[in-house]
This record gives structure tokens, C-alpha cells and sequence, in this order.
């Protein structure tokens, strides 16, 4: 049949033939062509490290994450400049075309990439990223001279400089991310001014990196002076913490369903004394700046759920090819090509999201929470009929799809549950799209 409709066109006229899109091109290369020069480069070098570094070490960081040693693969990332990426030289590796595109563009390709080989590796080097996004944009430029700077610069040494981002709390988890929640937040984290900077008491859950990390960003409610009750949405403040500090420290890493190659880690701040210049931005300031750095996020989370379900997708049809029922292979009966195709689009579709969602030249809250939430849904929906696809085989934890089951169901969880985060979405476009408004309005 392919033979007569190639027969076919070539009887079509010249112009009618150049209309006519016959190419053979592969799904990855057929997206990536569409992207500028730079990206394009990018896409490749990030699909080559994941393929060449990250895909050998997944199963066995995910069968021992205790044992898994993060930073040699850190320190490898970090030389090529994948540490550094969200500032332009001489501060860091990301391209001056950038600063014209979507700022976060380059991060969503590394964090499908990346979590396509592994998804608990993928998130142990995307965390940096997250702890290092106060820094920047805090907007102030003393801020990112004497922190972002010289920790690209040791990053790019090899010499690794691990930040991560420490807002969830044990009584304050998806409320922190939420307007309406962090009014009524029970916080535990506090700030109290003192001579000299700031004394920070209170304990953090679930931070990605925790274990291994050298700094956190820290969001800490910062007391009132006159004695009033202090609260999340009007007193939240943000500070970097080294990790040599007194009374800083990890604790507990907590035993994940999936994601296992990145820690979960509580941190604990007892009479931490941070100087002043430890403070990120301004007084108050942090759950504007929590808000924006989520912004940022949940567009590379929803590229993270991307990255594993088309794990999920390859794993899958690498099976069908190779398997083979009756003297044939699995792919030429037609009740597995349409599993296949539903799995393909799927993953064509939250990417097709993502990337419009990054096309903004500031992420936007709502499309961010929008790409964050569709592609959580999506990818685990991708691994769930993967492992229907592969039978038994897809139950065995060395065959992929299993594994990506784990890992994209904590994608519905964290940087706000879905729920959170559709509410982020109708919060965003309340006046203009989804409100009362003016119903003469078009």
C-alpha cells in the first residue's frame, strides 16, 4: 500500500508534490526540527548525556537509592554546563537568544530528556535549577553577584555546588503553594531579626536533594516586631542557608513509591543564625517570590512527566517490536498499534502543551499550572497502558514501564497537587476568561 500511494504522488505535479509531506522522520526529530538553531543543539546534547550517563545508572539507582552517589553525575552536568543555565555568560551557560524566548525553554527540554532515561536522576540534577530560581529572581543583582556567580562558576569547575528549595513544611504542604491556603498555613519555619541577620528555627519535609544538598533557599516566616501573629502571605521570607551552618541539618530520607534515585530529606533549623546578606530579595517579600519561582517550575515539572511517560511509550514499543505472538511481532496486530498510537499522542499532546506553555516570554501562572497538572494526568495514564500493553512483562521491574508508573505518580503531587494547581489555573484567568465578569463581553 506504501509502494502505490509513493507511486501515486510521484504522478502528482512538482508543486503538488513539494505540498505533499511523505517523509519518513522520526517523531523526536520531527519536533526538534521545529525549534531555533540554539534549542535544536540543546535538545541533541541533553538527549546524549541522558542516553550516555543517565540510562546506565537507572535501575540500580532505583533499586538502591541509598547507595546511589548523586554527585559524580552532578559534577559531570556541571561541567557541561547543565548547572548553570539561567543566567547568560560571563554568570552562567544560558544562550543570550534566551533572553528574547521563553526563559525556561531550554530547562522544560532538559527535564524531558533527562527523565526520560530516569526519572529520580532527572530530578536530582533539575533540582538546582528549583533552589537556585529565588536567586535570580528575587531581583536583586548584590544577590546573584555574591550566591548565583560563584556557584555557576564552581559548578562549571566541576566542583559541585548542590542547591536546592525548601518551602514544605510537616503541617504546610500544598497550602504553601496556594493563595487561599497560605493564609491559614500552619507554618513551623520562622525568622526572628537579631543584630547582625536573622535566627531561623523549624523544620522542612520532602526536599528534593536535601541530603546532598550544599545550600537551601529557605522560606521562613519572618516575626512581627510589634508581637502580632505573622502569616504565610504577608510575611514570608526568603533566605540561603550553606549547609556548614550551626544547627542546620539533614535528617530523615524518606522510603519513595517512585523517583527513588532523588532523596526526599527532612532539614532541620535550630537557632540557625544566617547574616543579613543571607537574605534573598527583601523583607516580606517571599510569597510573591515563592508564587514566581512556582510559575517558573511547573512548567519544567509538567516536561518531567513528559520525559518519563515517553520512557514509558519507548519501553513499550521497543516490546512490541521485538515480541512476537503467532510468527509475528506484537506492533502488526492492529490492537496494539492503536495502543500505541494512543500512547504516542498522548505524549505529543503534553508536549505540544509544554511548549506552548514556555513560549511565554514570562511563564505565566496559569499555563505553567495548566502544563504542570495536563502532563501529570497524561503521563500516568502513558504508563499505566504501557504496562497493559506489556502483559507480565511490564509488572518486571527491569522492563521500564513499571518503573515509570512509580515515578509519574509523584508528578500529581508535588510543586501543589493537580488540584492546587487547577485552582491556579482558574485564579489566574478569574477576571479575564472564567470569572462573573461582564457576559457582553466576548
Amino acid at each position: 500500500m506504501q509502494s502505490n500511494l509513493s507511486h501515486s504522488i510521484q504522478r502528482l505535479e512538482p508543486l503538488g508534490r513539494w505540498l505533499y509531506d511523505h517523509s519518513v522522520e522520526a517523531l523526536w526529530e520531527r519536533d526538534t526540527r521545529t525549534l531555533p538553531r540554539y534549542l535544536r543543539q540543546r535538545r541533541r546534547a541533553y538527549r546524549r548525556f541522558a542516553q550516555e550517563r543517565i540510562a546506565p545508572l537507572a535501575l540500580e539507582a532505583d533499586r538502591s537509592p541509598e547507595v546511589y552517589d548523586p554527585r559524580p553525575l552532578l559534577a559531570e552536568a556541571g561541567r557541561r554546563g547543565f548547572q548553570s543555565e539561567l543566567l547568560p555568560w560571563p554568570l552562567g551557560r544560558m544562550p543570550y537568544r534566551a533572553l528574547l524566548d521563553g526563559k525556561v525553554f531550554a530547562v522544560i527540554l532538559k527535564a524531558e530528556e533527562f527523565c526520560a532515561a530516569c526519572g529520580g536522576i532527572g530530578l536530582s540534577l533539575l533540582a538546582h535549577d528549583l533552589g537556585m530560581g529565588p536567586l535570580l529572581l528575587a531581583g536583586h543583582l548584590p544577590t546573584i553577584l555574591r550566591w548565583q556567580w560563584p556557584i555557576n562558576r564552581a559548578n562549571l569547575r566541576g566542583d559541585v555546588r548542590l542547591v536546592v528549595y525548601a518551602i514544605t513544611e510537616p503541617g504546610a504542604g500544598s497550602d504553601m503553594e496556594e493563595s487561599a491556603g497560605a493564609a491559614r498555613a500552619r507554618y513551623t519555619t520562622t525568622a526572628r531579626k537579631v543584630n547582625g541577620g536573622y535566627v531561623l528555627n523549624g523544620q522542612k519535609v520532602f526536599i528534593s536533594g536535601g541530603a546532598h544538598c550544599d545550600y537551601a533557599t529557605v522560606f521562613a516566616v519572618l516575626e512581627r516586631e510589634d508581637g502580632s501573629p505573622a502569616r504565610v502571605d504577608t510575611d514570608y521570607t526568603c533566605f540561603i542557608v550553606e549547609r556548614g551552618r550551626e544547627g542546620f541539618r539533614a535528617g530523615r530520607r524518606e522510603r519513595k513509591l517512585g523517583q527513588r534515585a532523588c532523596d526526599a530529606s527532612q532539614l532541620f533549623l535550630d537557632d540557625v543564625f544566617v547574616p543579613a546578606r543571607n537574605l534573598v530579595g527583601t523583607e516580606r517579600s517571599g510569597w510573591a517570590l515563592n508564587r514566581n519561582v512556582l510559575n517558573y517550575s511547573r512548567g519544567p515539572v509538567g516536561a518531567i512527566a513528559l520525559g518519563i511517560a515517553r520512557g514509558a511509550a519507548e519501553s513499550a514499543t521497543r516490546f512490541a517490536r521485538e515480541t512476537r505472538l503467532n510468527n509475528k511481532p506484537l506492533v502488526a496486530y492492529q490492537e496494539v498499534q492503536l495502543a500505541l498510537a494512543e500512547m504516542w499522542i498522548d505524549v505529543l499532546a503534553m508536549r505540544g502543551l509544554v511548549w506552548q506553555s514556555a513560549r511565554h516570554f514570562l511563564p505565566q501562572q496559569g499555563m505553567a499550572a495548566a502544563s504542570k497538572a495536563f502532563c501529570g494526568e497524561l503521563g500516568f495514564r502513558v504508563a499505566n497502558r504501557a504496562m497493559e500493553l506489556m502483559g507480565d512483562h511490564g509488572y518486571l521491574a527491569d522492563q521500564g514501564a513499571e518503573k515509570a508508573m512509580r515515578d509519574v505518580r509523584l508528578n500529581q503531587i508535588y510543586e501543589g497537587t493537580n488540584q492546587i494547581n487547577y485552582l491556579a489555573f482558574v485564579e489566574s484567568f478569574w477576571e479575564s476568561d472564567l470569572g462573573p465578569g461582564d457576559p457582553a463581553r466576548g
